[in-house]
């Protein structure tokens, strides 16, 4: 007898569902949420499972990559999806949620979310990380510019230790200003150093990683979105032809189509964010600042006197995602054109 089963994880609980190639339920009830216990409750009440379903969610990674060693047959589902078919349900509950996760592995109609590999993750970690200390800095930086300005004194277009030595002019030896701008350039200083030391650390990353190398040679691509463009994709196989990753980090436009309707809207922006705001800061590198010419930056400039800066840099950050792709999976590397183009 076919049995499916699936897993509604929580922090500290996990209910499970068990059902047969009917859907009809087996045996419903919970267990510790490790792995080794889900492995345990599966092995005992569904011997020989089909399919263990779960959700994506913050400890699906672990749990997936986990399982799968334990010898557990467990797919990781978009929580969209199952969103979409768990809503039909009356009554929430751990239970209820088990008990769709384990329709939805029956019937086959999921879309699988391929987990990533552990080396992915903390690459992965170390740029986020990194991003937040940016924006946390940036925050602190805006309110000391904020501050100052209220009492007529503004920073100017100062960056780095300029910036720092400008704040202290400004604050002089005002006795309200004077000590809040020191506790605020305190943070800020320690924010920059951190950055500083999380940015040599991917520096070394990309260094010791042939991928990231061949994926620098491309024009505007530094260490920092080659490393998020590999960490995100994990797997150059993903994807059959590269023009879909465009699609997969959310670059392409929108349609909708009824009837006698057809249109396209804007960008879906679905995927990850944090690659798809490096790969339109690589694009603007690559028209604007980058002088030597290619057919990427040639065609770019064309559309950008077209359609707008703006435009061309999203129709260019989504053709360095197919370039990079590309080169990721033929081991090549960014090939300039035999003449100089340009527009």
């Amino acid at each position: 007898m076919e049995l499916f089963v699936g897993l509604d994880v929580s922090q500290n609980e996990t209910s499970v569902c068990v059902i047969d190639g009917t859907g009809r339920t087996c045996w419903q009830g919970r267990c510790a949420s490790t792995p080794e216990a889900i492995a345990a409750t599966v092995a005992a009440r569904a011997p020989g499972a089909v399919r263990v379903g779960l959700e994506t969610g913050s400890l699906s990674t672990w749990h997936w990559h986990a399982l799968n060693g334990l010898g557990v047959p467990v797919v990781c589902l978009d929580a969209r999806h199952a969103k979409a078919a768990l809503s039909l349900k009356v009554n929430k509950s751990d239970a209820n949620d088990a008990l769709g996760l384990a329709q939805i592995v029956r019937t086959g109609w999921f879309r699988e979310v391929r987990a990533k590999s552990m080396a992915s993750h903390r690459t992965r970690a170390v740029l986020v990380a990194r991003a937040q200390l940016v924006a946390a800095r940036v925050d602190v930086g805006n309110q000391m510019r904020g501050v100052l300005k209220t009492f007529g004194h503004v920073v100017g277009p100062a960056l780095g230790r300029a910036f720092e030595r400008r704040v202290e002019e400004l604050a002089g030896d005002d006795p309200t200003l004077r000590p809040l701008m020191a506790g605020l350039l305190a943070v800020w200083r320690t924010l920059r150093e951190q950055v500083e030391a999380l940015d040599r650390q991917l520096l070394r990353l990309a260094r010791s990683n042939a991928a990231a190398q061949r994926l620098m040679t491309v024009p505007g691509i530094g260490s920092i979105t080659a490393l998020a463009f590999l960490s995100t994709v994990d797997d150059p196989g993903r994807f059959a032809k590269s023009k879909g990753v465009g699609a997969y980090l959310g670059l392409t436009p929108t349609r909708y189509q009824s009837g006698e309707v057809d249109r396209s809207g804007r960008i879906s922006k679905r995927g990850d964010p944090l690659l798809r705001t490096y790969l339109f800061e690589a694009a603007g590198t690559l028209l604007t600042r980058v002088a030597r010419w290619s057919a990427l930056k040639a065609w770019g400039v064309r559309l950008a006197k077209r359609a707008g800066l703006k435009k061309a840099k999203v129709a260019v950050a989504r053709k360095l995602a197919v370039v990079l792709h590309r080169i990721w999976a033929d081991g090549s590397e960014f090939a300039w054109s035999a003449a100089e183009a340009r527009p």
